[in-house]
């Protein structure tokens, strides 16, 4: 992949699933009325935050995506026109501490740091992290062979195709590239799509050691002994740290779905139904996610034990205050 299709692709992965409605279908306040987690959303590239019912615009403008909150809530890290930005939890001191072309952020457990993905100096996908107070320039973490090397130049951010709130045909498409990454809750690990096994993979997951810079695959396609051509992305950690889910697709099931497991890749099994995806833990026992609901798309709140589902509002890429 060349840093143009490179940056091409991280801008529109950032924007997947981004809903297409600007304002909300009828009724989605009775159904958020049953949740009362704070979840920030994305609804035709404006940010959004909810609680229970009460909905707030947190971003004036569009071209906005994959919010994250800091560990102690009082931050979002977003993506905007596809670099990273961080905000209040009220929306107040909108301010960019990246001008790298980004994957979705995440904070580190101190909330110190940013990590996000970018153009690596090897050419392809890496990940990288900077001060949230944006008082530091990009530092290459991953792959492990960029540590000592220069980060590549800032190459411009290129626009990207509105996003829609229909999930229907071209949804893998979206996901695809997406390369929004997520820290583990000790702080010590790092998940993102691609890595080392690309070398003998067509696309995978990984987990990095953040001290180390070393790599283990936890989701692999069409190779390293996985013959299945798809992908796995959007990944997030459980809040004990034991679990990971991710969003797959392969062509054999030919749905998008999520994925859980242990952190080591083991016991994985289906969350929730085909087509969700983008799921993040509220808790240890339930799941905010991006759903199919209505022929749109719908943050919705999921029991993880009893699989039991409430639609909250409509809209993508969940995130959930601490």
């Amino acid at each position: 992949m060349n840093g143009k299709t490179m940056t091409k692709a991280l801008t529109i992965a950032g924007l997947a699933g981004v809903a297409g409605l600007t304002t909300l279908l009828s009724g989605t306040a009775a159904h958020a009325a049953t949740g009362d987690e704070t979840v920030a959303y994305v609804r035709a590239g404006v940010i959004y935050r909810s609680t229970g019912g009460t909905e707030v615009r947190l971003t004036a403008t569009d071209g906005n995506a994959r919010p994250r909150y800091s560990p102690d809530g009082t931050r979002l890290a977003y993506l905007h026109g596809g670099t990273v930005w961080v905000m209040g939890a009220n929306g107040e001191n909108q301010h960019q501490v990246s001008n790298r072309p980004a994957g979705g952020a995440s904070w580190s457990p101190d909330g110190r740091w940013i990590a996000f993905a970018a153009l690596s100096c090897t050419g392809g996908p890496g990940v990288f992290r900077v001060a949230a107070d944006g008082t530091t320039g990009d530092e290459p973490l991953f792959p492990q062979s960029c540590r000592d090397q220069a980060a590549p130049a800032v190459a411009p951010v290129e626009s990207a195709p509105a996003g829609t709130d229909t999930p229907a045909a071209g949804l893998a498409d979206r996901l695809r590239t997406d390369d929004a990454v997520a820290w583990s809750p000790d702080g010590t690990q790092i998940a993102f799509r691609g890595g080392e096994c690309e070398s003998i993979a067509d696309a995978c997951l990984s987990i990095g050691t953040v001290t180390t810079g070393g790599e283990r695959a936890i989701d692999v396609y069409g190779g390293g002994g996985n013959g299945a051509s798809g992908f796995g992305v959007v990944p997030a950690w459980s809040t004990d740290g034991k679990k990971v889910a991710w969003t797959s697709y392969d062509t054999e099931g030919k749905a998008v779905s999520i994925t859980e497991a242990d952190a080591t890749g083991a016991n994985r099994h289906q969350v929730g139904k085909a087509d969700d995806r983008e799921m993040v833990y509220a808790g240890t026992a339930k799941g905010i996610l991006t759903a199919a609901y209505n022929g749109h798309s719908w943050i919705t709140a999921v029991n993880l034990a009893t699989g039991r589902r409430t639609p909250l509002h409509q809209g993508s890429q969940p995130t959930v205050a601490p």
